[in-house]
């Protein structure tokens, strides 16, 4: 518990009057009564403030993500769908030396799962020099073997990339799990740090925070960096699922700040393997879709049969070199997290390097003696499925019961290819303003990588929260929600 004695108003230390240490890495605070040295402009000052300015700070912190309309969606929630995306007051800090860390080791990642994409859908050099098991590949439920062959624009296949990192009790991060798909949660960082700026304003100056505001940018650019040869003025468009989509806002806000149009499937049609959008003013070219829809749904006539998200012929657009797609179709075997297992190998394979950014130790499931010996001990593990999201399809060991042990143990040995299992690991925390005082909660972090002419990770990203005491789930569809991050220039 932290009691400041020496704080300006012994009242406004009551503010961390529940903050209680578990054995975690704390991002605020070295020990009891220390704060980091990047930490401590903001503990001064939430000493000064006192608990009923920062609630004050907070009402109008949550005000304003209600009135630009910052959602998200919850399926299947009784108390209905669409919410105010949880967003805690209080920013997490990163040292610039941390961010170097973080931005060699996610360029170094990045590359090598890039070449891994290109290999295994042409040579598959890896596969047949058994490095990676062709059997983990192939009966990935993300690899697309109509992919097969397809050069795709710049040999770029994945231009957006959302890495989940953690930090280890020592301190160090490690990357939990890769988001190659369709990432999202992007809008909120940077719709967070708009409010951070305005709640904020003098300690965000003081302690000289790197901006991030140009993401949107560097993702344009990045995205026109994938036109067709001879295109010279590209057509971009974002490409979503509709309105009942969970990352619906995230849609809009990105596709208003980038300053291209926000299409529909229904929106979309090919002639002669060209892709147009329907406007007001007839048909226009479309060269790049920015989708946010998955590969299941892109086309019927190749994928899903019933899907209407997508358009017909968009695959065969895309096989001609017509149009360009971000990311590429494919790219989920990558995130696969049995292939995750593996990219400590696939890093030294294609680039010779020993990770910057280690992996957390996974025991794959398809493996019998490491299928044996988690089934033996399920309480000690985190179990996932290896192609799901969003905090679904997971055993966390030591917070279930007997029952739900038993029923995972079920679906391990039915499934044992899909699952994967780490040990748990107690998450770092960071404070957090909860219920008028402030208390540590479990953290990750998720920075974007961005794969244009160069590589570019916005100094930043997505800290994730587990507001729920106690919790290690940050997902927003499990009762997590975000803050800022801010990333120190020195």
């Amino acid at each position: 518990m932290i009691i400041d004695t020496d704080a300006p108003d012994q009242g406004a230390s009551e503010a961390f009057r529940r903050y209680e240490f578990n054995g975690s890495y704390d991002e605020m605070f070295r020990s009891t009564d220390l704060p980091r040295k990047q930490y401590r402009p903001l503990y001064t000052q939430l000493l000064n403030l006192g608990a009923d300015e920062l609630r004050r700070s907070k009402q109008e912190a949550d005000q304003s993500f209600f009135n630009q309309g910052i959602t998200f969606t919850v399926y299947g929630s009784e108390k209905g769908t669409e919410r105010i995306f949880p967003h805690d007051l209080l920013p997490r800090i990163i040292t610039a030396a941390e961010w170097e860390t973080i931005e060699r080791g996610l360029t170094q990642r990045i590359t090598a799962l890039n070449l891994f994409l290109k290999d295994v859908y042409h040579e598959a050099r890896i596969i047949e020099e058994g490095v990676v098991p062709g059997k983990i590949v192939y009966t990935c439920k993300h690899y697309r073997r109509e992919m097969r062959g397809i050069k795709v624009p710049r040999d770029v296949y994945v231009t957006v990339v959302g890495t989940d990192l953690i930090r280890t009790p020592e301190g160090n991060f490690v990357v939990l799990e890769d988001n190659l798909r369709v990432p999202s949660g992007v809008s909120y960082m940077l719709t967070s740090r708009r409010v951070m700026k305005h709640i904020f304003p003098t300690l965000f100056r003081k302690c000289r925070v790197r901006p991030i505001e140009q993401y949107s940018q560097v993702l344009l650019s990045a995205l026109k960096s994938l036109a067709p040869e001879g295109r010279t003025e590209p057509t971009v468009v974002l490409l979503t699922p509709g309105s009942y989509n969970s990352a619906y806002f995230e849609h809009t806000y990105l596709a208003r700040q980038m300053g291209i149009e926000l299409v529909e499937g229904r929106d979309l049609l090919v002639h002669d393997n060209v892709v147009y959008m329907r406007t007001t003013f007839g048909l226009q070219r479309v060269d790049v879709i920015y989708r946010r829809i998955d590969d299941d749904y892109l086309d019927p006539l190749v994928f899903e049969g019933h899907s209407a998200l997508g358009a017909v012929g968009l695959f065969n657009a895309y096989r001609a070199g017509n149009v360009a797609f971000a990311n590429a179709m494919g790219t989920g075997v990558a995130d696969d997290k049995a292939i995750y297992a593996y990219v400590p190998k696939i890093i030294k394979y294609y680039l010779n390097e020993d990770p910057i950014l280690e992996n957390v130790e996974t025991l794959l499931m398809s493996d019998a003696a490491q299928r044996d010996h988690v089934c033996q001990k399920l309480d000690q593990y985190v179990v996932k499925a290896v192609g799901e999201s969003g905090g679904y399809g997971m055993l966390i060991g030591p917070h279930s019961t007997s029952e739900q042990r038993s029923e995972f143990r079920d679906r391990i040995m039915a499934e044992p290819r899909n699952y994967i299992a780490q040990p748990t690991i107690n998450l770092s925390t960071a404070p957090c303003f909860v219920d008028g005082t402030i208390e540590p909660r479990h953290v990750d972090l998720r920075p974007y990588v961005v794969y244009g002419e160069n590589i570019t990770i916005v100094p930043g990203g997505l800290t994730r929260v587990a507001l729920r005491k106690g919790s290690l789930v940050v997902n927003s569809s499990q009762g997590g929600g975000s803050k800022d991050t801010w990333v120190l220039q020195n």
